[in-house]
């Protein structure tokens, strides 16, 4: 079919916020000792897994069964004092093993949609991040699945603050920087950014990942920012020489991410479907902003909803392409 001009191909191989890093230490674990593979299991079927009404686990396991191609929602979500949090990071990963392809799907937290779900907001339009504060997890997954027109076989959902536990229990990362800026709003701690490959720990990372405002590009260089480092925690974790490390990482992600897979489907899913990673592109949906009742939203067209729903269900299709 053909794509949007926006849509780029990544020669690269990387899968955005948690999914990929769960496959990639399990990969880890596996080369070192059965101890910490079987710790990885635990870790995945005893902190991590968490089942949702939402999906048909049904035709999930019968596609999973015949190497279909699958979609995964991935949740990037800013946990607040008093309330559940926000999804500030929302993205629809989909992987097709017949064709040896993968895409990954970014929608703005600002997007102004239909909440959808068990939940006395279901029904108003507000932004999309706000389904999971009201709903959590559940009208996340209806909210996206309504507003895109198709349906989510898994989800992965992280803590952001985890980034930070993640960035340090691997040593610090690398990434390039191409917006030069002093940090003066998440943290207020004055973080410097210079243009160029810079080095970050924890909180610094965090800094980099959440600036918004002193970038010309908002949303979209910050989604920019979170791919980068995403990448570099994928590159440092695959480097990691110590078993102690291995043993840290994974309790970052015990104690940071939920997802409705269990050890035995991310194998399945490692050993079947790894081939699709070696072709990735990546799509940010864009709209209009526009502000209602003093409230700032993205506004997407009709055309931009059909042109979106196409490219996933093209994905979901078991025609070579």
């Amino acid at each position: 079919m053909k794509r949007g001009k926006r849509y780029q191909k990544k020669n690269r191989r990387w899968l955005k916020v948690s999914l990929l890093l769960l496959l990639i230490m399990t990969v880890v674990g596996c080369v070192y000792s059965y101890a910490v593979y079987n710790g990885a299991k635990n870790t995945v079927d005893k902190k991590m897994h968490q089942e949702v009404n939402s999906i048909n686990h049904e035709v999930t396991k019968k596609k999973l069964k015949e190497n279909d191609p699958l979609n995964i929602l991935l949740l990037g979500v800013d946990k607040r004092a008093g309330d559940r949090g926000r999804s500030d990071a929302l993205m629809v990963l989909s992987i097709d093993p017949n064709n040896n392809r993968s895409q990954l799907i970014s929608i703005p937290r600002d997007t102004r949609t239909k909440m959808v779900g068990d939940d006395p907001q279901a029904g108003r339009m507000d932004k999309i991040n706000h389904a999971y504060a009201f709903g959590g997890t559940e009208m996340s997954i209806q909210t996206v699945e309504n507003l895109l027109n198709v349906e989510m076989d898994y989800y992965v959902r992280m803590n952001m603050e985890g980034l930070s536990e993640m960035v340090n229990a691997v040593g610090g990362i690398t990434v390039n920087n191409e917006l030069q800026w002093k940090d003066t709003g998440y943290y207020k701690k004055g973080y410097q950014y210079s243009k160029g490959n810079i080095k970050l720990n924890g909180p610094q990372t965090m800094g980099f990942v959440r600036m918004r405002y002193q970038d010309p590009n908002g949303d979209f260089g910050r989604n920019e920012r979170q791919r980068k480092v995403i990448q570099a925690i994928i590159d440092k974790g695959a480097t990691i020489g110590s078993v102690n490390k291995i043993g840290n990482v994974m309790d970052v992600l015990g104690n940071n991410v939920k997802t409705n897979m269990n050890f035995s489907t991310m194998k399945n899913i490692l050993l079947n479907y790894r081939s699709a990673a070696d072709s990735m592109v990546t799509y940010q949906m864009t709209g209009t902003g526009t502000k209602i009742d003093g409230i700032y939203y993205l506004q997407m067209s009709d055309k931009e909803i059909r042109n979106v729903h196409d490219i996933i269900e093209e994905y979901s299709s078991k025609r070579p392409s």
